[in-house]
């Protein structure tokens, strides 16, 4: 590239920075020399030429870090509509397994194979205890709850733990809860401990 030398006391030559345009003579008056009171040089322009590309670089980091905070939001959605979609499978699955009773909210039921069609699956009240080792082969054990969704046996703690953060939620005065952001879990489970901490 041409090496190109400039006069500092030239006119402006640069497009990096928009000037604001002069006004000499306010209402008809002049009150200054409008040669001394706004002369920039070359020098002058470029330091503001480099305080604009820093606002600039400034403007995008923080415009990036903000969607930085949207991505993983998204992410996060993304999981749990997965999560809704896996659990409404297995609900429907569970529900369209054959049985010959009622089926009701709060008892939990045991999913058999067939014995005469091993790749047929049912219902059965009968836990696999109950059964003894002449019974058929065992799949899986759910709780119908309230909501006629299903829980298998070994998140019958996790869901009871989430059943029970909900209630202590629920029976919190709402003024008294101050997130910080969205509440996970722990979040609210660290809340909750800082509460009861506060009134002992």
């Amino acid at each position: 590239a041409e090496l190109v030398m400039f006069n500092p006391q030239a006119p402006n030559f640069q497009t990096g920075v928009n000037l604001v345009e002069r006004d000499s003579c306010p209402n008809g008056f002049q009150l200054v020399d409008p040669d001394k009171s706004g002369k920039k040089n070359q020098y002058d322009l470029c330091e503001l030429a480099a305080q604009v590309q820093q606002a600039d670089q400034f403007t995008r980091a923080t415009a990036g870090s903000k969607l930085q905070v949207i991505a993983e939001q998204v992410r996060f959605l993304q999981e749990q509509a997965r999560k809704v979609l896996e659990d409404a499978r297995l609900n429907a699955l569970v529900h369209k397994t054959n049985c010959n009773f009622k089926k009701i909210p709060g008892k939990t039921y045991y999913i058999y194979k067939q014995r005469k069609n091993p790749d047929q699956e049912f219902l059965s009240m009968i836990s696999p205890e109950e059964w003894g080792p002449s019974g058929p082969e065992f799949v899986a054990g759910y709780r119908l709850e309230f909501d006629m969704s299903w829980t298998e046996l070994k998140d019958l703690d996790k869901r009871g733990n989430e059943l029970q953060l909900i209630n202590k939620i629920l029976d919190t005065n709402v003024s008294d809860i101050h997130f910080n952001f969205l509440p996970s879990q722990y979040q609210a489970n660290r809340m909750l401990e800082g509460k009861k901490e506060g009134q002992s």
